[in-house]
């Protein structure tokens, strides 16, 4: 009789996702797991980055330019977009080009925390000038005799004393720091952000120095929307925002950001739900349930009188 032989078992895990992966050599693209695996963006904003860091270099990625390709709507498009400039993802710059017209610039970060390291101002070493004292000379009177006296011997010299220790400064060329970002709401929902919107538009009806423009209020938006969905009230985001201005007030929209940041209240605690109490169907004991049914002994009774054994041999 032949021996028979065993075969090894297999490594693929018996749950969970099993790769079956082919190996590209063209139409692929290198996506870093800080974005894949992101665990405080939705799903649509990390689908969105990873097709953004897969497009070429000059390609449009303007929320129009997207919903012409994707079915989701440009609202959930733009939420996307902010939660990546959130996050550090993407950053959009406006600068001015020939024709003195003002266009935005979006850079895509496959590392965020590695970009904002190398933004950090680089230090010079400067040291302190040394004044040297001289002596002022000693005016001498024409009726005087001039006495001529040999130079005493010179004390030898000190020790040398050590140099002052340099100052650091950062240079004039360094890149300043980014500035902290905006707050940006847990959930983003299309009402929450038209919501927050309508709330900027109108700050200057009732604090008529805080007129923004329509490019302040798309910017501002995310931020108004965190302190709406943590449970302020408008008419308290409106004070808080206007409260007090400097006199006089010359950027009515970089205040509103600082105070955005600087004030932004605590997140509201979760309630705790209450689960009500149900009449089990079988037993008609009392247990916890948020709908009617067979309490947990029972349910296991029913799991088990429903596997019949099989007949030897079946």
């Amino acid at each position: 009789m032949d021996t028979q032989q065993v075969s090894a078992p297999s490594r693929a895990p018996s749950a969970g996702v099993v790769h079956i992966n082919i190996r590209l050599t063209d139409g692929y693209s290198i996506i870093s797991n800080r974005l894949s695996q992101h665990r405080d963006m939705s799903l649509l904003a990390i689908g969105l980055g990873t097709h953004i860091q897969s497009l070429p270099a000059g390609r449009r990625i303007g929320v129009k330019a997207l919903a012409a390709i994707f079915p989701e709507s440009e609202a959930r498009i733009a939420a996307a977009l902010r939660e990546l400039e959130h996050h550090g993802f993407l950053r959009r710059i406006r600068e001015r080009v020939q024709g003195g017209r003002v266009a935005t610039r979006t850079e895509s970060y496959n590392h965020p925390e590695a970009a904002a390291r190398r933004a950090v101002p680089q230090l010079v070493r400067v040291p302190k000038p040394v004044q040297e004292q001289v002596p002022e000379p000693v005016p001498v009177s024409a009726s005087e005799p001039v006495v001529v006296r040999e130079p005493a011997p010179a004390p030898p010299a000190p020790a040398p004393a050590p140099d002052p220790a340099p100052r650091l400064v950062p240079s004039a060329a360094a890149p300043k720091p980014p500035p902290p970002p905006l707050p940006f709401p847990r959930r983003p929902s299309a009402p929450l952000f038209d919501e927050a919107a309508r709330l900027l538009a109108g700050l200057q009806v009732s604090a008529p120095l805080f007129a923004l423009s329509e490019v302040d209020v798309e910017r501002l938006t995310p931020g108004v929307a965190a302190w709406l969905e943590r449970g302020v009230r408008p008419d308290a985001v409106r004070v808080a925002l206007t409260d007090d201005p400097p006199v006089p007030l010359r950027h009515p929209a970089k205040l509103v950001r600082h105070r955005l940041v600087a004030l932004l209240p605590p997140p509201v605690p979760a309630a705790v739900p209450v689960v009500p109490l149900q009449n089990c169907d079988d037993c008609d004991r009392a247990f916890r349930s948020p709908v009617p049914g067979c309490c947990g002994e029972c349910r296991d009774v029913r799991a088990y009188a429903d596997d019949e054994p099989c007949p030897l041999g079946a």
